[in-house]
């Protein structure tokens, strides 16, 4: 009998580790005895999740690259070399039927390899980022990358709605080596695996699903897409978040009008320049409206760790009107009744959030995925705008306006109510996403 018990393996940043909780509670939740392996490096709390035993893998500490691309290289690296994951796998008993490791883990993949355990992957981007990343080769082939300055508008007519803008190009990269060796190491991940988990839903990537299961399938690799977990899950964003948010911001959000807040948030590591952090803080509060603004500490690119200052006479003008917080509970943020719109880094996680939720999004992407992300929020989905070019006051201001009160933003929003309907659909009983988990859970029970 095909064993009931399963090792997860997630990136111990929060964008990977949450979703991969989420992922391992549905699996629990379909009578699978879960085991969490984990770093030393920003491990879970294991109080909040009794159901599951974990592991600690020794990392050898946090590398010291700067950036998280180096991080990512420098940890596979040092688990490679040190074979903590293979002895950590080793010494499970029951043996796992497989391994779900993140997608940017090829040491895990291959300590599995050499146990003889299966591997199945978390994707923690949308299916239009897989089948992006997937697509390199022929990008290069093809003369989009390296990216010229006069192409940046143009077209990828293989991957619409794509621009070059959109694209990750590693010949920009500070080391261009180590960004080639990323995208290289999450293709071949994909193929040596026995399936892919994507955190998406059927109605929302319908093209982009099918592509990638055309592309897979011939090699016998499931694709599944089971999404969006946060929802799926009964594991809330507190309990899976690294840092701590300020409930306080709720209260807050209770005594404004409904639909009159814009929540903004750039995410858990998005780095901000201190002039584009000014020019965002004017442009708020001269914008006259109601504002939940999280302001992380570190959020300053090479500020650390250290409390991030707001402009001089900025609290003065937004008093009343405006609450800074260092932290959100965000998924309840969004849900409350006041909110009215998102401004966001287009991670991921933020996008599907926000698209449950069915409010619209301003887009302003930093860097990976979060360009293809709020490409397609703007001119697939249609539930939101992309805030581009040098950031100014005016320009902001003006955005806001636009987004929260114009003819545009009322589309948006009427837009984004449909969608969220959609995402409701795919998780009822007989929706695309419970049925996705089923055909997970029946294909990790034959291997």
């Amino acid at each position: 009998m095909a064993s009931r018990h399963v090792a997860l393996f997630p990136l111990p940043f929060q964008g990977h580790l949450s979703p991969m909780l989420q992922l391992a509670d549905v699996l629990h939740g379909r009578g699978l005895a879960i085991t969490i392996l984990h770093t030393t490096f920003n491990a879970p709390d294991t109080a909040a999740h009794p159901e599951f035993a974990f592991v600690a893998v020794a990392d050898g500490g946090m590398p010291d690259a700067k950036d998280g691309l180096g991080k990512i290289l420098a940890m596979n690296d040092a688990m490679e070399a040190s074979g903590c994951v293979r002895d950590a796998l080793a010494a499970l008993e029951p043996r796992p039927a497989c391994l779900v490791s993140d997608s940017t883990l090829p040491a895990a993949q291959k300590a599995a390899a050499e146990l003889g355990m299966p591997t199945v992957l978390l994707h923690t981007g949308s299916a239009a980022a897989v089948r992006l990343f997937r697509s390199y080769a022929m990008l290069h082939d093809k003369g989009y990358l390296p990216a010229q300055e006069h192409e940046l508008d143009r077209p990828v007519r293989e991957l619409p709605p794509i621009r070059v803008s959109d694209l990750f190009d590693p010949s920009k990269y500070p080391n261009r080596e180590t960004a080639n060796k990323v995208l290289d190491m999450t293709t071949d991940i994909t193929n040596n695996s026995s399936g892919i988990v994507i955190n998406t839903l059927d109605a929302l990537e319908t093209p982009e699903l099918e592509a990638i299961r055309d592309e897979l399938g011939a090699s016998g690799v499931g694709v599944f897409a089971i999404g969006p977990l946060h929802k799926l899950s009964t594991i809330g964003g507190a309990s899976s978040s690294l840092l701590e948010a300020d409930r306080s911001c709720i209260e807050w959000l209770d005594a404004q009008a409904a639909g009159s807040v814009l929540y903004v948030s750039f995410g858990s590591v998005a780095p901000v320049r201190r002039e584009d952090l000014d020019e965002v803080a004017w442009g708020l509060a001269n914008s006259g409206r109601p504002f939940l603004w999280v302001v992380r500490r570190g959020l300053v690119v090479g500020s650390g760790s250290e409390d991030t200052e707001l402009p001089e006479g900025f609290e003065r003008v937004a008093e009343g009107r405006g609450k800074v917080v260092r932290w959100a509970p965000q998924q309840e943020v969004l849900a409350h009744r006041a909110v009215g719109g998102f401004w966001t880094h287009s991670g991921w996680n933020s996008t599907l959030e926000g698209i449950c939720e069915g409010v619209p999004m301003l887009c302003r992407p930093f860097f990976g995925d979060q360009l293809a992300n709020g490409r397609y929020v703007e001119e697939v989905w249609r539930t939101g705008a992309l805030l581009v070019g040098k950031l100014e006051r005016s320009m902001v201001e003006e955005a806001i306006a636009r987004f929260m009160e114009g003819e545009d933003g009322a589309a948006m929003r009427e837009r984004a109510k449909e969608l969220q309907m959609k995402a409701m659909e795919a998780l009822g009983n007989a929706g695309s996403t419970q049925l996705a988990v089923d055909k997970l859970v029946d294909h990790i029970l034959s291997l």
